[in-house]
């Protein structure tokens, strides 16, 4: 008695060309789903607090140098004078304050905000609060030079809600991103061949009325 081999079926293009086009495009918004969800899920939110101060000229400094000095301080808030000094009032190493801390600036008025991120509400609000003293610090000691001064304008305030995606959001965004990886697959997915007794397509012959107007334009 002799064994016959048994067949295995392969993943194949031909395969995957004559599969229905619903089937790709569901197949993939839906793995596409359950990775976001499960990121959303797995990743701890994120908490935002931000700290505002505000650059004021003084006697003798002219009231648009105040704007150009704000720009200037927001571009020194995150460097490394400014967290090794904030790091005590943080109560986090300087390489968590560079990952955690930005700074912006506006082109209309003389403020800085200081923003830190943490997964700890607590954390954020005293990160934010230390780099922005210790930016005060650093530039009032030069205000004799510089002719502003720069002042707290608001304290960062205890985040109460996340600013990190939702675990909805993160599953939305995965879903999108399956359904157009599926599609693309859709799109260079072999067409399906045509069998032996499957009759190719005619190609078209014109009607007498296009024929009548071809030979009238002759």
């Amino acid at each position: 008695m002799t064994d016959t081999p048994k067949r295995q079926r392969r993943l194949s293009p031909a395969w995957v060309g004559r599969l229905p086009s619903w089937s790709l495009l569901a197949a993939g918004a839906l793995v596409g789903g359950l990775l976001g969800g499960a990121y959303g899920e797995l990743t701890p939110p994120k908490y935002t607090a931000t700290s505002y101060v505000i650059v004021v000229p003084t006697g003798q400094a002219e009231s648009g140098s105040a704007l150009g000095f704000a720009q200037a301080y927001g571009r020194i808030a995150t460097q490394l004078a400014v967290l090794t000094d904030a790091r005590y009032g943080a109560g986090v190493s300087v390489r968590t304050l560079q990952r955690s801390v930005q700074a912006a600036t506006s082109p209309d008025a003389p403020m800085v905000a200081v923003s830190a991120t943490s997964s700890r509400p607590q954390r954020a609000k005293d990160m934010a609060n230390a780099v922005s003293r210790s930016l005060t610090r650093q530039a009032n000691a030069a205000k004799r030079s510089t002719h502003v001064e720069l002042v707290q304008f608001s304290r960062a305030g205890k985040p109460t809600e996340p600013t990190s995606a939702s675990t909805t959001v993160t599953a939305l965004v995965g879903a999108s991103a399956g359904g157009l990886l599926g599609g693309l697959v859709l799109l260079a997915r072999p067409r399906r061949p045509l069998k032996d007794d499957e009759p190719a397509p005619a190609a078209s012959v014109p009607g007498p009325a296009a024929a009548a107007d071809v030979k009238g334009k002759r």
